[in-house]
C-alpha cells in the first residue's frame, strides 16, 4: 500500500491517471476518501476494473480500502507469491446474497449462482466463471469442487470451496487434492498452476498462517461475511494490524 502511494506521488503521474477517470468517479472519490492514499487507491481501482459510478460507490460501501490493506498486512508471511496474493483479498463481502442466518453450503453456493454478476463484481473483474460442482475424476471416483473460474491476469485456474464454518486446518488437504487433479487432468500447457481459494465463514489467522506454512500448492484463505461491515471494527482492526507491524519492525 505504501509503495502504492509512493508510486502516485509525482503530481504529473498523478494529473495523467486522474485524466483516465470520469469526471463523475473524480467527484465520488474526492468527496469520499478521507486521505490521499486513499484517494489514489479508489483512483487505480476505478480504472483498473473500469467502475461505473454504481459500482464504485459500492466499493466504498464495502470499505475496499481498509479490507485491502487488512489483507495485504496478514498475507505478508503466507508462502504465496506476491503476484498470486496481489489478486485476492483476505475478505469478502457478500451482502448482495441475501442469505439467511444460518445457512448451509448449498445455499450459499446457489445464492452465488443466482448473483453471479454481483460475485464477479466483489471478487474482480480479470475471474471468468467456468462452472459450479465442477468434476474431476480420479482412479474410478468423481470429486466436485464448489466453483470454478479462470483468471486471466494469472493465466490460471481458480478453485473456490465454500465453508459455512470457521476454517479448519484439514481444508487444505482437500483442497490440494483438487488442484493437483485440475493440474493433471484439465490445465492447458500455457497456463500457470491453479489457485485454490477457501471460503470460510470465518478463520483464525493463526490458525491460516500455521496451515499454510508448508504448503507447496499455491492455496489461500480468505472468509466472508453476508452483510456489509462494520466501518468501527474494520477501521480499528486495520490500526491494530499496523501497530502490530510497526512494533515487529
Amino acid at each position: 500500500m505504501k509503495q502504492f502511494y509512493e508510486t502516485y506521488q509525482n503530481s504529473q503521474i498523478l494529473s495523467a491517471v486522474l485524466r483516465e477517470l470520469s469526471w463523475t468517479n473524480n467527484l465520488l472519490v474526492m468527496s469520499r476518501a478521507k486521505n490521499d492514499e486513499e484517494r489514489l487507491f479508489y483512483i487505480k481501482l476505478a480504472i483498473d476494473e473500469k467502475y461505473s459510478s454504481r459500482e464504485l460507490e459500492r466499493q466504498f460501501d464495502t470499505m475496499r480500502y481498509e479490507r485491502a490493506a487488512i489483507s495485504e498486512t496478514k498475507s505478508k508471511n503466507l508462502p504465496v507469491k506476491q503476484e498470486i496474493k496481489d489478486q485476492f483479498h483476505d475478505s469478502y463481502v457478500l451482502d448482495f446474497l441475501n442469505l439467511p442466518e444460518p445457512h448451509y453450503e448449498y445455499a450459499l453456493q446457489k445464492a452465488i449462482i443466482v448473483n453471479m454478476k454481483s460475485f464477479l463484481l466483489e471478487i474482480g473483474k480479470d475471474f471468468t466463471f467456468v462452472g459450479e460442482q465442477f468434476r474431476v475424476q480420479v482412479g474410478n471416483s468423481d470429486f466436485f469442487i464448489d466453483l470454478l473460474f479462470y483468471h486471466r491476469g494469472l493465466s490460471c485456474l481458480v478453485a473456490f470451496e465454500l465453508k459455512t464454518t470457521s476454517f479448519k486446518p484439514e481444508y487444505i488437504g482437500k483442497m490440494n487434492f483438487y488442484l493437483e487433479a485440475i493440474d493433471r487432468n484439465h490445465k492447458k500447457d500455457n497456463e500457470n498452476p491453479s489457485v485454490g481459494i477457501i471460503l470460510c465463514a470465518d478463520k483464525d489467522d493463526e490458525v491460516v498462517e500455521y496451515a499454510l506454512q508448508r504448503n507447496l500448492s499455491p492455496v489461500l484463505v480468505a472468509e466472508y461475511t453476508a452483510k456489509l461491515p462494520d466501518k468501527k471494527l474494520l477501521q480499528n482492526r486495520l490500526r491494530e494490524l499496523n501497530e502490530s507491524t510497526d512494533s515487529s519492525e
